[in-house]
């Protein structure tokens, strides 16, 4: 390993720790190696260039746009109303509602910031009037917050794919079993927690009578139909993807038009202000999304270049000489990463450098994407660093050290066993793509 590789990493930590923009941060980690080293810095306006000039960057522009307008144009509500129609007159149930339309809203967003902004002002008051504690309902939310990086369509997994140059199609059907996985196990824990977090002091509404079978399906009925524009975003999407009607990134410019044409002319909440609004968040999100894939590559390319890639896969293999310790390995890797820094970032500088390790070992990379996908969804509700939270106790008025620990009981025994699960049965993340794509598509596993 050279000194420019040395001096770095110096750099990229002392920057990391010290709180500059990971974007720039990447670029002058570059440039420090590059200089040290004697090379040439055009190296660094080459890789910038081909690294954003993909086709993949287009259709995650269109997919943070349409979450962004899926926000702003009134789904919240009619969502709520289903998933309470769904699942809110069992145990537990209306936090069980949170989980559902965190589901929900976040495979339309394909992120976890927009989901809970809007979910956790429309639930935590209302539940707090029934005597769930508030504390409770904001981790549970913020704990589901990252299950749209998992169902499709999703930002992460178009990045991913970027990098690892596979298929998105694949990748979006390798995430679904593993999300609906967490989803279930929540709604469990939840079952058997939810009690201790009652506290009917707080109660000034009396929760509503039960219905009978015949008011509950024509509830049932009526919030179906009333969600049925919001619910139609992502099947028009994944039909138009899975049956070969248009491309991912046709997908989303189409995504883009029906979420206008329902914000506008189906639920009429979506106006001029709210317009500019979403454009503006979108250009924001878009913006940093493209500097750090570009930034990210041309580091990430930059340690490729000079060989790290290979010596960390070196020096794995030689202290784990089994393959179940070296996936281990790799996933204590990805989630302390994520203690630490966002998901894009890990996304674009880890994968490169664990891709020699993994083709060594014989690792599908369809598998491999949606290992890495539920680690850095892991990672947006890990402490310390952890967007999730912050964006929670903002929101609902509780602090840090009330979420925390509610939500690493959720992270320790559903998150974890989910991402072992996934790590070692190949058949969750790649049966499902398989079966829809064939094996030329994922390949063997």
């Amino acid at each position: 390993m050279s000194i420019g590789v040395l001096f770095a990493f110096v750099v990229f930590l002392v920057g990391l720790f010290g709180g500059l923009p990971l974007g720039w941060l990447f670029l002058a980690s570059s440039a420090a190696g590059l200089l040290l080293d004697g090379d040439s810095l055009s190296f660094i306006a080459g890789t910038f260039y081909h690294a954003i000039n993909n086709y993949v960057i287009m259709s995650i522009a269109f997919f943070v746009f349409a979450g962004s307008l899926i926000s702003d144009a009134g789904l919240a509500d009619r969502i709520v109303r289903f998933s309470y129609a769904l699942v809110g007159r069992v145990r537990g149930g209306m936090q069980a509602v949170g989980i559902v339309a965190t589901l929900i809203m976040s495979s339309l967003t394909g992120s976890s910031v927009p989901c809970i902004s809007a979910l956790i002002p429309l639930l935590v008051p209302r539940l707090e009037k029934y005597g769930y504690q508030r504390r409770y309902t904001t981790a549970l939310l913020c704990s589901s917050s990252f299950l749209g990086y998992l169902i499709p369509p999703s930002v992460p997994a178009l990045i991913y794919c970027l990098v690892a140059q596979q298929s998105v199609s694949a990748l979006f059907l390798a995430t679904v079993i593993p999300g609906l996985l967490l989803a279930l196990g929540y709604a469990i824990l939840n079952y058997f927690l939810c009690h201790r977090y009652m506290d009917m002091s707080l109660a000034t509404e009396v929760q509503e009578r039960p219905l009978s079978l015949g008011e509950s399906m024509t509830e049932l009925g009526r919030a179906t139909w009333s969600a049925l524009p919001a619910l139609g975003c992502p099947l028009v999407i994944l039909v138009g993807i899975y049956g070969g009607i248009f491309t991912p990134n046709e997908a989303g410019a189409i995504a883009v038009v029906y979420c206008l044409f329902v914000g506008f002319f189906v639920y009429r909440e979506l106006n001029r202000h709210t317009l500019w609004s979403s454009i503006f968040s979108s250009l924001v999100s878009i913006g940093v999304i493209t500097i750090l894939i570009a930034a990210g590559t041309v580091f990430a390319r930059y340690l490729i270049r000079l060989g790290v890639a290979q010596e960390l896969a070196t020096f794995i293999l030689q202290l784990f000489s089994q393959k179940i310790l070296v996936l281990l390995a790799m996933n204590a890797f990805l989630l302390f990463l994520g203690m630490f820094i966002d998901g894009t970032p890990i996304l674009i500088l880890a994968v490169p450098l664990i891709l020699p390790l993994v083709t060594q070992l014989g690792v599908n990379l369809v598998h491999l994407g949606a290992i890495v996908i539920l680690n850095i969804g892991l990672g947006v509700i890990t402490p310390p660093f952890a967007i999730s939270i912050f964006v929670g106790s903002r929101l609902s008025g509780c602090s840090y050290t009330e979420l925390v620990p509610i939500m690493l009981r959720f992270l320790l025994f559903v998150g974890i066993p989910v991402l072992l699960l996934t790590t070692y049965v190949p058949a969750i993340s790649c049966w499902l793509p398989t079966l829809l794509l064939g094996p030329k598509v994922v390949g063997p596993w």
